[in-house]
């Protein structure tokens, strides 16, 4: 390709020569929409569904640290796969080991940490497996947001509604411990607020001051997945 040529694909971005005549485009003038397209792949949603005989959608598990969500993300995945469903977790502390270990918690990072893993769910399913997303996700909007990525109203979010004294007397990361003596900040339930679901799908809380077996659980959530068409031979 000559340079003219080449010039005029990347017309508006900021490109720079060097020394041998080569041109330089800045990483961050690619950024830019007009030099960004989506590419459609010639394998479908609909065909790769029916491929592995399921219909993909987001179970997205939030509530407060000690809640109960990661325990409900595993009990649902192997409830899912013993029914020969293909099923993935995206564990929010396993995340910040790879994907989101640059982030923090202020409220600026945790929305971009939600932000990344509904975009990573959001393949998840339109690769036609359940993806249950595990994660404290405190604030509405962040989850709203995380809900309009998904088509078809496939985005489940199951409330893990258990009490502040319960989460905080389970406490398996001593982290309540850490956060009432003031060593951590900004941590949810204690001195950072938790948001909870206005219309969630499913919500899961203590019967009689008893709270549900995982088991018991995640099979309520299969049987909300079995109920709306989500485990059905495609």
């Amino acid at each position: 390709m000559q340079k003219s040529e080449f010039e005029g694909k990347i017309k508006g971005s900021h490109q720079e020569e060097n020394s041998n005549g080569r041109i330089r485009i800045p990483m961050s003038s690619l950024g830019n929409s007009n030099n960004i397209f989506w590419q459609e792949c010639p394998v479908g949603k609909l065909e790769r569904q029916k491929l592995i005989n399921q219909k993909g959608c987001v179970v997205w598990i939030t509530g407060l640290s000690g809640s109960g969500k990661s325990t409900l993300a595993f009990s649902l995945n192997r409830q899912l796969f013993s029914r020969g469903k293909l099923s993935y977790v995206l564990d929010g502390d396993n995340l910040r080991h790879g994907l989101n270990k640059d982030l923090g918690f202020s409220a600026e990072d945790r929305t971009e940490n939600i932000r990344r893993v509904g975009e990573v769910a959001k393949l998840f399913a339109d690769a036609g497996m359940i993806c249950i997303a595990s994660l404290i996700s405190p604030y509405r909007k962040d989850r709203d947001a995380c809900r309009a990525m998904l088509p078809d109203s496939n985005f489940i979010e199951v409330f893990m509604n258990t009490p502040l004294s319960l989460c905080e007397s389970r406490d398996p990361k001593g982290l309540y411990k850490l956060a009432r003596a003031g060593k951590i900040k900004g941590f949810t339930g204690i001195d950072d607020p938790y948001e909870p679901p206005l219309q969630c799908e499913i919500e899961l809380q203590q019967i009689d001051g008893v709270c549900p077996t995982p088991t018991a659980m995640g099979g309520q959530v299969v049987s909300y997945l079995e109920e709306k068409g989500y485990l059905e031979d495609q």
